[in-house]
C-alpha cells in the first residue's frame, strides 16, 4: 500500500527508506576504527568461548565497521578443559588481532566450569560457581586470564545475565563479584570493572541485593560500569525503566560519596529474519533486515541521546547448538552467515552502523541541556554540536512503534538553537546527503525552525554540512 503526500517540494512515500525529493548532494563516507581516536561504541563478539561464531571469518568486517571496542567472553570451560591445564590458543588468536585493528576488547569473565563439581554451568543463564572447589578453580583461572590479557584488555566484565537463573540472587552475586573484582585489581589495578550483564531492566530488587552487599563490604568503588540488556520490541519503551534502575544505582554513589557509575546498553540488537527463522530475544515477532537496521538505529541512538554508550549486538549470526539455553540461528548479526558459520555478506544494518560508528566520535558532544521542540508527540529529536566548527545536529525518528517494513514519514517541524550554516538532511541507513530547501528552514535569533522535515520510522539528522566534515 503506497501513500503519496506532497508538502512544499518534500515527497513522501511509504518506501523502505525515506526519499525526500530534494536536491542530494552528497553521500557518507565510512570510517576505519584506526581512523577513529575515540568513541562510546562497541560492536559484540560474544559466544566464541562456545564456537557458534568464527572469528577468522567475520574478522576482516571487524576495522572497516568502525565500532572501537569489542565485548567477548573468555570461556572457563574453553580455556581449561583438563584440571590445572588451560589452553589460550583460541584468545590468543582474538585479542591482539581486534586491538591491531583499532578495536580494543573488552572481556566478559564467564561462564561456569562442569569438570568441577559445583564449577556452575558453562552456558546462558547458568548457575554461577558455588562450591569451594569450583570457586578456588574460578579463581585459579580468573588469575591466569588477567595476568595473560592484563596489558592488552582495559575492561573486565564479570559474569552474563545472571539474573537470568532464579537459582542466582543478587546477595550470592555480590559475594561473587566482590571475590572476582578484588582479585582482577590485585593483579591489573587499572582495569575498569563491569558488572554486571543484567539480562532484565526490571529487577531491580534483585539489583539492589547486589549493590547491598557492596555497600555492606565497602566495595562500591569495584564498578566502574553497569551494563544491562533488556530487549523491547520497540526500543524506546526500554527508558523509563532504565532511569528507574539508573536512579537506584545512583542512590548508592551519592551515599558513598563517590562518582556516578557509567551505564552502558551491554548487548542489544534485533532479528533479521522472521520469527520461523530465528531463536533468541524478540523472536516472536517477524522481522527483516530493512527493519534489523531501523530498530539498532533507534537503539543506538535513543542511548547516545541519553548519554549511555552501546555495546550493539552483534557481529556475527549466531549458531547455537544442543545443550545451551536455546538451539538454533540468532539473526541479531550484522552479517549474515553461511550454515557453516563463516560469513556470507554486510546486512543492510552494517551499513546503518557504519554511518553512525563513523560520525558520532569524540568530536561531536551531545547537548543534553539543549531539547529541540517537534510539532509531533510521537517524534524524538536529541541535539548534539561539532566541538572544532561548532556545527550543529539533530537526530529525528518516530518512536510511536516497532520498526515496520513500510511506513509513511511524518512532516514534522523542528525548532532547535543551534548552528545551521549550511543545513542538510541525512538518511542514515544509504548514507544519503540532502540539500534542504530555503524555503522550508529559517532562523530566528538563535532559533532554527525546520517545517515539513520527512520523519520516518528510523534516525534521520537534520545537520550544519561543516559538522559533517569528517565523513563527507
Amino acid at each position: 500500500m503506497n501513500y503519496l503526500l506532497t508538502l512544499l517540494g518534500a515527497v513522501l512515500i511509504a518506501n523502505p527508506v525515506v526519499t525526500p525529493n530534494w536536491k542530494e548532494v552528497g553521500k557518507l563516507k565510512t570510517r576505519d576504527a584506526k581512523d577513529i581516536k575515540s568513541s562510546t561504541w562497541s560492536i559484540g563478539g560474544e559466544t566464541l568461548d562456545r564456537d557458534y561464531t568464527d572469528y577468522q571469518s567475520y574478522k576482516t568486517y571487524l576495522g572497516p565497521l568502525g565500532a572501537k571496542r569489542i565485548r567477548l567472553q573468555g570461556g572457563w570451560a574453553k580455556c581449561e578443559k583438563v584440571k590445572g591445564e588451560y589452553d589460550f590458543k583460541w584468545l590468543d588468536a582474538v585479542i591482539p588481532d581486534a586491538a591491531s585493528r583499532g578495536v580494543a576488547p573488552w572481556v566478559e569473565l564467564s561462564y561456569g566450569n562442569p569438570i568441577y563439581e559445583g564449577g556452575g554451568e558453562a552456558k546462558l543463564m547458568g548457575r554461577i560457581p558455588t562450591s569451594a572447589e569450583g570457586l578456588t578453580a574460578w579463581d585459579n583461572w580468573v588469575r591466569a586470564m588477567v595476568t595473560r590479557y592484563k596489558g592488552q584488555v582495559p575492561e573486565w566484565e564479570i559474569w552474563n545475565e545472571p539474573d537470568g537463573n532464579p537459582l542466582n540472587t543478587g546477595s550470592e552475586l555480590g559475594v561473587f563479584y566482590i571475590r572476582t573484582a578484588r582479585l582482577v585489581k590485585s593483579i591489573q589495578p587499572d582495569a575498569r570493572l563491569i558488572a554486571l550483564g543484567m539480562a532484565s531492566v526490571t529487577k531491580l530488587d534483585w539489583l539492589r541485593d547486589f549493590f547491598e552487599v557492596l555497600k555492606r563490604e565497602n566495595a562500591l568503588d569495584l564498578v566502574d560500569i553497569l551494563t544491562y540488556h533488556g530487549y523491547s520490541p520497540n526500543p524506546d519503551d526500554s527508558y523509563p525503566k532504565i532511569e528507574e534502575m539508573r536512579k537506584l544505582v545512583w542512590s548508592y554513589n551519592r551515599s558513598a560519596g563517590r562518582p556516578k557509575i557509567v551505564f552502558m546498553q551491554g548487548e542489544n540488537g534485533a532479528p533479521s529474519t522472521p520469527s520461523a527463522q530465528t531463536i533468541g530475544a524478540l523472536r516472536q515477532y517477524d522481522w527483516s533486515e530493512l527493519t534489523q537496521a531501523k530498530w539498532d538505529l533507534r537503539r543506538m541512538l535513543g542511548d547516545h541521546g541519553r548519554g549511555i554508550a552501546t555495546n550493539l549486538f552483534t557481529i556475527s549470526d549466531i549458531h547455537y547448538a544442543a545443550g545451551d539455553h536455546m538451539v538454533g540461528v540468532n539473526t541479531k548479526g550484522l552479517l549474515k552467515t553461511k550454515p557453516d558459520k563463516t560469513i556470507e555478506r554486510p546486512k543492510l544494518a552494517y551499513q546503518a552502523a557504519q554511518h553512525v560508528f563513523s560520525l558520532f566520535d569524540e568530536t561531536i558532544e551531545t547537548l543534553q541541556q539543549v531539547k529541540p521542540t517537534v510539532n509531533q508527540e510521537t517524534v524524538n529529536a536529541f541535539a548534539y554540536r561539532h566541538k572544532k566548527n561548532g556545527g550543529s545536529l539533530i537526530t529525528i525518528w518516530s518512536k510511536e512503534a516497532r520498526p515496520a517494513d513500510e511506513y509513511t514519514p511524518k512532516p514534522t517541524t523542528i525548532t532547535v538553537e543551534g548552528q545551521f550554516k549550511q543545513p542538510v538532511f541525512v538518511d542514515l541507513i544509504t548514507g544519503k546527503v540532502y540539500d534542504i530547501p530555503k524555503e522550508q528552514w529559517s532562523k530566528t535569533g538563535k532559533q532554527v525552525t525546520f517545517t515539513a522535515v520527512p520523519v520516518p520510522d528510523y534516525p534521520v539528522l537534520i545537520a550544519d554540512k561543516a559538522a559533517l566534515a569528517a565523513v563527507l
